[in-house]
């Protein structure tokens, strides 16, 4: 198997980020998503471009490639898990959700990441839809400059509850901005299974145009919770045999945030079950 594995920092949230990122090398990870959180490389305090060239020279030692992930819970309001979004009612807290994502743009560029993650959020109750969708597509507006600028794509993820939630939802914002060049997809293998209607190995040839980054981790149908492999419904081999079918050479990153207590022993469990090609 040719894909590119790597494993999430946010399921190792109990480890130092040195620490994380030995394990994954001695593991046999080709790369890792990092999530830029208060426990790793945060991008809130002072000695950020220090810290980033710290990381990347780590990287570089370790072998590992790196996608940067946005989806900390807490990284800018204590109170509101992923707030404030790019559909925050109030423009100055939109403009920190945006500051926080060309940041981000900025120290992939310094690690040499294949893509920036990020997603929309849930639209508020007072936005109607249309509004919801125009905000949303003005709030990217400088982060996907920030990303053309870098050479750094920015891969949206659809985020079941989310205002962008579906693959037909990610078309809906790239016809919206104009299909721009520097805005390709993230796709989270188990979100398929929850949401679409089509097998998540049909998901990944339909948006192989565009695909940048892909979040793995099994799930049931209808319920948005990330399962360690075989616990939940999905068929693996049809989707790592379309990954390598459509080409992706980016990062295939097991997605466990709640899982951080066990993450030395999933990442390791993670690694063996794709590498065997999906089967239990």
């Amino acid at each position: 198997m040719s894909l590119n594995l790597g494993y999430g920092t946010n399921g190792l949230t109990d480890l130092r980020l040195d620490d994380a990122l030995a394990l994954l090398a001695d593991l046999g990870y080709d790369g890792v998503g990092l999530t830029l959180d208060h426990m790793h490389l945060d991008p809130m305090t002072p000695g950020l471009a220090a810290r980033t060239r710290h990381v990347a020279r780590r990287l570089d030692r370790l072998g590992l490639d790196v996608t940067v992930e946005t989806g900390a819970r807490y990284v800018l309001d204590p109170r509101r898990k992923h707030g404030p979004s790019l559909l925050d009612p109030d423009p100055d807290l939109r403009a920190a959700r945006v500051a926080l994502l060309v940041r981000a743009v900025r120290v992939a560029a310094d690690l040499g990441a294949h893509a920036v993650h990020c997603f929309s959020g849930i639209r508020p109750e007072e936005s109607d839809p249309d509004t919801a969708w125009k905000t949303l597509a003005h709030a990217l507006g400088p982060v996907l400059d920030a990303a053309e600028s870098a050479g750094v794509p920015l891969a949206i993820e659809p985020e079941p509850g989310h205002l962008l939630a579906t693959l037909d939802d990610f078309h809906r914002l790239r016809t919206e901005l104009g299909s721009p060049g520097a805005l390709g997809i993230t796709l989270d293998i188990g979100h398929c299974q929850c949401l679409e209607a089509s097998p998540p190995a049909d998901c990944v040839r339909a948006v192989a145009p565009w695909l940048r980054h892909v979040q793995i981790e099994d799930m049931r149908r209808g319920v948005h919770e990330h399962l360690p492999f075989g616990e939940g419904e999905i068929d693996f081999p049809p989707v790592l045999a379309a990954l390598e079918e459509v080409g992706y050479r980016g990062l295939s990153v097991v997605e466990l945030p709640r899982h951080s207590h066990a993450g030395p022993e999933q990442a390791a469990r993670s690694l063996r079950f794709l590498r065997d090609g999906g089967t239990p």
